[in-house]
Formats: structure tokens, C-alpha cells, sequence
């Protein structure tokens, strides 16, 4: 049974910085793309930021470009490393998995998503 366990949510003062982890299990292909999504209450779910399996082109949101980074550690694990934080990043943070992504932002791409971890930043 394929898994995405999230982590290193949490509540933090705008400025401040967070982590956050997804790892993915019990899948054998070896290609997964995967992604961070956030949705924040009464909002759509929406694409912040996506990698291939092979930490090629990483596409981010024009929202967190030059504050939000997402990395890959190995095949299966990846980070959103969260800078210089924001109200309005306030959200519950998905990651996501798909086999054939072709448009990453399309929440119908993907395969797999998490149980997501909320982040909260204060003002």
C-alpha cells in the first residue's frame, strides 16, 4: 500500500522558517514525481511547488519564488525548505506523488497525496 507521511508542521512568527518532509513507501516504481500543494480554508488546493524523480526542472509558484526551496534527498523522500514566512502561507501543506505528471500544478495528475500537516504563521 503505497503511503505519504508528512512532517514538520507547525505555528511560527512571520519572518521565521520551517521544514517541511514527505516520505513516500510501498511503491516499486522507481520515477515518481512528486509535489507540495497547499490549501488554505474556504480556498482551492493549489500548487507550490513540484520535482521529478530525478531532481531535474523544479517548477515553484510565483507566490514563494525566491523564499519557499523543495528538494530531494532520494527517490523517495522530499523537503520544503519555507523561508521568510508569511500570513497568507498559513495552510494545511499536502505532498503529493503521481507516475505521469504532465501539468504539476493539475491536482488530477497525481496519484497519491498525504494526510497534509498545517503551518501557521503569526503576525
Amino acid at each position: 500500500q503505497v503511503q505519504l507521511v508528512e512532517s514538520g508542521g507547525g505555528s511560527v512568527q512571520a519572518g521565521g522558517s520551517l521544514t517541511l518532509s514527505c516520505s513516500l513507501s510501498g511503491s516499486s516504481y522507481s520515477r515518481m514525481y512528486m509535489a507540495w500543494f497547499r490549501q488554505s480554508p474556504g480556498q482551492e488546493r493549489e500548487g507550490v511547488a513540484g520535482i521529478p524523480y530525478d531532481g531535474g526542472y523544479k517548477p515553484i509558484a510565483d507566490s514563494v519564488r525566491g523564499r519557499f526551496t523543495i528538494s530531494r534527498d532520494n527517490k523517495n523522500t522530499i523537503f520544503l525548505l519555507m523561508n521568510n514566512l508569511k500570513p497568507e502561507d498559513t495552510a494545511i501543506y499536502y505532498c503529493a506523488a503521481g507516475r505521469y505528471v504532465a501539468d504539476w500544478t493539475r491536482i488530477g495528475e497525481y496519484d497519491y497525496w498525504g494526510q497534509g500537516t498545517q503551518v501557521t504563521v503569526n503576525s
